[in-house]
């Protein structure tokens, strides 16, 4: 596989794969489908035009976060105490610059702000009242706590309180190669539904729900956040990737580890350096949407 110098000179056919969380309800599969069609589609519109996979996947991203339908920024799951954490990571694959922010409030779109973190290279990882004040010295604007709520989850979290026995809240991601042959990843989510206030789950950690390294290529893991933890899952993945050159292959043997040995359920998805996608689920449904020069929209395997 190349370093980086050796790609430097070679134009990649760009790529981008999105997924809309391992916990979403097969009955609403309509809705997730239109949902990763569009996130796709608004990345691809900057990939086709040259531009850079961080800015495909902090636009891909931007979108699922604003679609209430998921589990990211508006639509979020509740916590506990009934408000709404968000946590997210963005790595590119070049230099392994990453961000990311955790147990963050008022703020709809955190993928933006963990761009900023990464950005500053100065850190990599800010949470709670760091991460909002980090947002607001960026110029990132603040929102009404309560806009983030839907009725949806407003309701899901009184049944949870009847009944709290609910694991798996979903995460939205997206993994991108743009022309130059960088790889970037990233991972959003709003946590799993009832949390304790200040929960963190894999979303936010490098090598657990992203990691991207383009001499191999990029994952975003979705699912039970502490068995995701557990098995570093990202990391493992592309490892996995790396040995066995088939990125379908490496994606079910990661999803393999994460149910025996991390004793928990969900999925990923991953671009290999050449351009060619993979995911895997142990769950009912994972959405997926997927667009390349080879097709002429986006290719919504669900």
């Amino acid at each position: 596989m190349p370093s980086s110098a050796d790609r430097a000179p070679t134009t990649r056919v760009p790529t981008i794969i999105v997924q809309g969380g391992a916990g979403a309800n097969p009955a609403e599969a309509g809705d997730y489908r239109q949902g990763v069609r569009d996130a796709a589609l608004a990345g691809w519109r900057v990939l086709a035009d040259g531009g850079a996979a961080l800015d495909a996947l902090e636009r891909a991203v931007r979108a699922l976060e604003d679609d209430p339908r998921f589990n990211a920024g508006r639509g979020s799951v509740l916590n506990r105490d009934g408000a709404v954490e968000v946590d997210a990571s963005i790595m590119e694959g070049d230099r392994l610059q990453c961000g990311a922010v955790a147990a963050l409030s008022r703020i709809a779109n955190p993928i933006t702000v963990a761009r900023r973190v990464l950005e500053s290279r100065r850190q990599v990882l800010l949470v709670g009242e760091g991460a909002l004040a980090f947002a607001r010295s960026v110029g990132i604007p603040e929102c009404d706590p309560a806009s983030l709520v839907t009725d949806r989850q407003r309701k899901r979290h009184a049944e949870l309180a009847r009944q709290p026995a609910t694991r798996g809240g979903g995460t939205v991601g997206a993994v991108a190669l743009d022309r130059n042959g960088t790889i970037a990843a990233a991972t959003s989510t709003g946590g799993t539904p009832g949390k304790l206030p200040g929960r963190v789950g894999d979303s936010a950690l490098i090598g657990c729900g992203t990691y991207a390294d383009s001499s191999i290529g990029g994952v975003s893991c979705t699912g039970d956040g502490e068995a995701i933890m557990r098995v570093v899952l990202g990391h493992r993945a592309l490892r996995y990737l790396k040995d066995a050159d088939d990125p379908d292959y490496a994606a079910k043997v990661a999803v393999d580890l994460l149910v025996d040995e991390g004793g928990g359920q969900g999925g990923l998805i991953l671009i290999d350096w050449r351009g060619r996608v993979g995911f895997a689920t142990s769950t009912r449904l994972m959405p997926v949407a997927m667009m390349s020069p080879a097709l002429d929209e986006p290719r919504v395997p669900f």
